[in-house]
C-alpha cells in the first residue's frame, strides 16, 4: 500500500505541474505573441482544456487524477479516498503547482521566483469562481455516474468553456491559485486575493457534492 501511494503522490505532483505550466507557459507565450487581450486568453485556454483532457487519460489510472484539492476534498468527504491520502494528495498538488510554475517561467527565462501583482478581488471574482468549482466537480461527479469513460474529454471541454463565461477565468482550484499567486505574467494573481478565491471555490464544490449525492442518486424500484 505505501508504494501504492506513493506512485499516487507522484502522479498528482506531476499532474498538477504539468497543468500548471501550461496554464502560466501558454499565458505567456500568448500575451508575448499579441496585444490582443481576447486572443491572449484564447491562447491561455485552449492548451489548458486538452492538457485537462491528456493528464487526466493517462495519470487517471494511478491516481484518480484530481490535481485539485477540491476535488479530493469531495472525494475524502465521500469516503472514497482515506484522510492520510487526501492530505499527501493536497500536499502534492500544491507542490507540484508551485513546481509548474517555475518551470513555465524557467522555460520562458524569466525570473525563477515571482510575486504575482494582478488584482483578482471582488464579489463578482468570488461568486465566480464558487460557480466554475461548483460546475467542474458537478462535471466530474455526473461523469463517474453516467460515462467514466468521458470524463478526461468532460473536464477538458468544461474548463474550456468555463475560462469564458466566469468573470474570474475559471482557476477552480485551490492549488492552481496558490501555484499562479508565483507568477506576475497574464496568468498571475495577487498573493492577498487568495483566500477569497480558496475560499470561493471550496464552496462551490461542497455545494457541488449536496446537490449530487441527490440528484444523481439512483432512482429506487417503484414496488
Amino acid at each position: 500500500m505505501a508504494a501504492d501511494l506513493s506512485r499516487r503522490i507522484v502522479a498528482e505532483a506531476l499532474g498538477t505541474a504539468m497543468l500548471v505550466a501550461t496554464v502560466v507557459g501558454s499565458g505567456i507565450m500568448a500575451d508575448r505573441l499579441t496585444d490582443d487581450v481576447a486572443v491572449s486568453l484564447l491562447g491561455n485556454t485552449l492548451p489548458t482544456g486538452a492538457i485537462l483532457v491528456v493528464l487526466i487519460t493517462i495519470l487517471g489510472p494511478i491516481s484518480g487524477a484530481h490535481f485539485n484539492p477540491a476535488v479530493t476534498l469531495v472525494f475524502a468527504l465521500r469516503r472514497e479516498i482515506a484522510a492520510n491520502a487526501a492530505l499527501a494528495y493536497l500536499l502534492a498538488q500544491v507542490a507540484g503547482g508551485i513546481a509548474g510554475t517555475f518551470l513555465a517561467h524557467a522555460m520562458f527565462e524569466q525570473p525563477i521566483v515571482q510575486i504575482s501583482e494582478t488584482v483578482r478581488t471582488g464579489s463578482g471574482q468570488w461568486l465566480a469562481e464558487a460557480v466554475a468549482t461548483f460546475g467542474l466537480v458537478f462535471t466530474i461527479l455526473a461523469g463517474l455516474r453516467f460515462r467514466s469513460d468521458a470524463i478526461p474529454w468532460l473536464v477538458g471541454l468544461y474548463i474550456t468553456a468555463a475560462y469564458w463565461f466566469t468573470a474570474s477565468t475559471s482557476f477552480a482550484n485551490p492549488a492552481v491559485a496558490i501555484a499562479r499567486a508565483f507568477s506576475n505574467t497574464f496568468a498571475g494573481i495577487r498573493p492577498v486575493d487568495l483566500p477569497g478565491f480558496i475560499l470561493a471555490e471550496f464552496l462551490g464544490a461542497l455545494l457541488a457534492m449536496a446537490l449530487a449525492s441527490w440528484l444523481l442518486t439512483e432512482p429506487k424500484p417503484v414496488r
